[in-house]
């Protein structure tokens, strides 16, 4: 039976999950692409290309690529999941009983393959064939009553696994709520999943407090980095640090602000980790990222203790790379710029030059056109994997933001 776990960004990497661009990039309009998150509308024959080209690089160094869509449409087999996915998605107070009823019984009879489009393409309003109710005759023809799911792209945000849990998260933006509802779904009605020995353990949430995979670094065995800024709120940490705690996934936890921009929208958009001891740092920040660690207090029976009763203490701030060396044990944690100068520094970090993805200790794929960041990486003894991302890029994201860890071979423990 399949393992599945991750304990670092750098062990090597054995399996992982993507999503390859589809229709639900072809719903994006200039009218609609800033509520959905994207900065332009892309050519999606060309971000089709260039995912097939990453998914290839991921292959050929012998990881398996799992495809969201198609776990979902495996997953949407059962009946049940196929009710709670229609009903979930049709609890919009704006659709109305009239509509909400008619689409709940037309979904029914889908086919998991019409269904997985439907839930990730989104229904227009001229889609719904008939006219049903009030809701359908007042709104424009081309009103979407579900939306698109452009942001699937970035599967790193709706999961992340920590050593052998996964972190249902919780996403902040209201385009992007619904995506991690379908991989709750997959990762407890998937067989995969759901017939894995154990099961599949989870911890966190999508009805909790924000937090997002791209703000969630597994620095090293034991410690995590989690960004808080514009999705991952204080709360969100705050919650996810008693649960690492209590399931005992982590003895540290780094809460790291961040500018609350769409430049710096997760932690993994100013670094990531490229080696157990060398991270690709935005330098224009570097000096003022600040952590807050947080540790529990004194438990005599960590496993017993009932979770809303752990203490955390929460040091006073340092600089970020301080603060991550002491908690990972290690002298030094150190720093490989994006570019050469400020300006090609915030040009390269703007293009996701810091959101590489480490696919073994010392080899991460990036994207090709970060010359600078990639030389530095290169200078520092990463080989790095370059792929294009000039149409991927529109929705602001990089390899990292593109791939969710399912499996990864575990360091050795110090």
């Amino acid at each position: 039976m399949f393992q599945h776990g991750a304990d670092s960004e750098v062990g090597k990497l054995q399996t992982v999950m993507l999503h390859r661009p589809g229709s639900e990039l072809q719903r994006l309009t200039p009218r609609n692409n800033d509520r959905l998150l994207f900065d332009g509308v892309p050519w999606v024959n060309r971000a089709q290309e260039e995912h097939d080209a990453f998914a290839e690089a991921l292959i050929g160094r012998g990881v398996e690529v799992l495809y969201l869509t198609k776990l979902l449409t495996e997953t949407f087999a059962d009946e049940a999941a196929r009710h709670h996915a229609i009903t979930t998605t049709l609890s919009g107070l704006h659709l109305g009983d009239t509509l909400r009823d008619y689409r709940g019984h037309a979904r029914a009879a889908c086919s998991p393959d019409e269904l997985t489009g439907y839930l990730t393409a989104g229904i227009r309003n001229d889609e719904v064939r008939g006219g049903h109710g009030l809701v359908t005759a007042l709104l424009p023809h081309d009103e979407f009553l579900v939306d698109p799911l452009p942001n699937l792209l970035f599967t790193r945000d709706s999961s992340v696994w920590i050593r052998d849990r996964v972190a249902i998260t919780s996403l902040a933006m209201p385009a992007r709520a619904r995506e991690t509802q379908l991989t709750e779904l997959i990762y407890t009605e998937h067989p995969r999943f759901r017939d894995a020995p154990g099961g599949t353990r989870k911890i966190h949430g999508w009805q909790h407090e924000h937090v997002e995979g791209g703000d969630v670094l597994l620095l090293a065995h034991g410690v995590i980095a989690v960004g808080v800024g514009e999705r991952t709120t204080p709360a969100g940490v705050e919650r996810l640090s008693r649960q690492v705690f209590h399931a005992g996934l982590a003895h540290t936890v780094l809460a790291v602000p961040i500018t609350q921009t769409r430049a710096t929208m997760h932690l993994d958009t100013v670094c990531t980790m490229v080696d157990t001891d060398k991270i690709v740092m935005y330098p224009n920040i570097a000096d003022s990222l600040q952590a807050f660690t947080v540790t529990v207090d004194d438990v005599d029976d960590i496993d017993s203790a009932k979770f809303a009763d752990l203490r955390l203490s929460v040091a006073e701030p340092e600089p970020f790379l301080v603060a991550a060396a002491k908690a990972m044990e290690i002298d030094t944690l150190h720093q490989i710029d994006t570019g050469l100068d400020p300006v090609t520094a915030e040009r390269e970090q703007w293009d996701d030059g810091n959101n590489t993805l480490a696919i073994a200790p010392r080899v991460a794929v990036a994207y090709m056109r970060n010359d600078e960041t990639n030389a530095r990486l290169e200078e520092s003894g990463i080989e790095v994997i370059r792929i294009e991302g000039s149409e991927l890029g529109s929705g602001r994201g990089g390899p990292r933001c593109m791939s969710c860890p399912i499996s990864r071979e575990p360091l050795p423990v110090p």
